[in-house]
């Protein structure tokens, strides 16, 4: 243990003032630390937190001052807070199953559903979610969260996405023409006018992101593929509106051709990106855009498949089965050529609070377990405009900080099994 005098004077060096006049709230004694994800990890080392910030990382275990309690994590390797940049928190049921409980469940039901899976996904490690598009129950739970009345990780949140008649967000597909007044056609546009009004309807409701589809969805309820379903134009007209208002814009894109739409409209994010070639690469480096794989849908469909064969409807089935047989492919062009990587689940396809399954995935198809871990850091930090606040441990971000038993770097589905949240300073599982 270092003496107090040297940790007084290593607090001074560092601009923190000293226990009488500045008290820390807690101090965490780590093991091992990835403290920025893509550098060299640190060994033993001790965190101080006050007032949901961090606000000193130093080597070895230090004697705290005065008298804040110690966290003992000597046992552990702590990271930052993980991220997950693709959620959909308002259900956990998709196919036949999400269909049915959008007629026969009320839309608080929907918002206590939506507080459940925001809460497994913080006792997963993930203190950080960017949710790309529901109802609008997670609107406000998102303030409700960043107001300490419930527990949650931090949510950027995109609204509603936008899509085009028809598109893939077009809630009306497979349904009955009878019932599509009831569904209602929220939030689509077609030509350069509706889709600007689309984009500003979204910022209005209090969107922090812009969620777009130009190309079809595999659990569109339609037999339209999954290539183009927007115009340049359209898109364009998306994402320029959105940087008026200082909004990113996420696209969501499987087929080569509608990926390229995004990529040339300037969007931050291609979300799937399951088809890219060697257009959608050059696109990719020449914007900066991040590529959010989503590699572990395909868990959830494997396993509702599993409970039930007739889960989906056929059109959506056979998309399904594809997409099986083709998950990682792009992946494993997109990191020998140096695409960025930010790391999404799409969980709410795949189950919330297993979000660190896409961790194993992404390694299997040409991530390191740093690269991995980075993408859900650093890089997804950066992704979602936030790399000031989190993303990393560091003096001045907010104490977003997990830890787990053994090393998730000679192991990655070790993160699969984190042991202790500490959100903003409040810890939520572990000593």
């Amino acid at each position: 243990m270092k003496t107090l005098a040297a940790f007084t004077a290593a607090m001074l060096l560092a601009g923190v003032a000293h226990a009488q006049s500045a008290p820390v709230d807690r101090y965490i004694h780590a093991g091992k630390m990835i403290d920025r994800p893509g550098q060299s990890p640190r060994g033993a080392s001790t965190i101080a937190v006050k007032g949901g910030k961090i606000v000193g990382v130093y080597d070895g275990h230090v004697t705290p001052l005065g008298e804040a309690p110690v966290i003992d994590l000597k046992d552990r390797t702590v990271l930052p807070g993980l991220i997950d940049s693709h959620v959909h928190l308002s259900s956990d049921r998709a196919g036949q199953e999400g269909l049915l409980a959008g007629f026969t469940e009320s839309k608080q039901m929907g918002a206590y559903e939506a507080l459940w899976n925001a809460q497994k996904t913080l006792m997963a490690g993930f203190t950080t979610v960017r949710n790309l598009g529901d109802g609008g129950a997670t609107l406000a739970l998102r303030d409700a969260i960043a107001r300490g009345w419930v527990s949650g990780p931090r949510i950027v949140d995109a609204g509603m996405g936008i899509s085009t008649t028809s598109g893939h967000g077009d809630q009306r597909l497979g349904i009955v023409e009878e019932l599509h007044e009831a569904v209602g056609a929220a939030n689509l546009c077609d030509g350069v006018d509706e889709c600007r009004k689309a984009t500003r309807a979204q910022i209005g409701r209090g969107a922090d992101v812009i969620k777009i589809a130009t190309t079809g969805g595999v659990n569109s309820r339609i037999g339209a593929g999954l290539g183009k379903q927007m115009f340049d134009e359209e898109a364009r007209a998306i994402v320029e509106t959105a940087r008026l208002y200082g909004r990113k814009v996420a696209a969501h894109a499987h087929g080569a051709d509608g990926i390229a739409v995004a990529l040339r409209a300037g969007v931050d994010s291609i979300e799937h990106g399951t088809l890219i070639d060697d257009e959608s690469i050059a696109l990719f480096k020449k914007s900066g855009a991040y590529y959010v794989p989503t590699l572990s849908t395909v868990n959830g469909y494997l396993e509702r498949i599993a409970r039930d064969p007739a889960a989906y409807p056929p059109e959506v089935r056979a998309k399904i089965d594809w997409r099986i047989t083709i998950t990682g492919k792009a992946l494993e062009r997109a990191v020998p050529a140096g695409v960025k990587i930010a790391f999404g689940t799409d969980a709410g396809v795949s189950k919330h609070g297993r979000n660190a399954d896409e961790f194993e995935l992404l390694v299997k198809h040409g991530l390191t377990p740093m690269q991995a871990i980075q993408a859900a850091t650093v890089n997804a930090a950066d992704l979602l405009g936030l790399s000031k606040e989190v993303g990393s441990i560091e003096p001045g971000k907010s104490a977003d900080i997990i830890a787990v038993s053994g090393d998730p770097l000679n192991d990655v589905k070790l993160l699969k099994s984190v042991g202790f949240v500490m959100r903003a300073g409040v810890v939520h599982k572990g000593p």
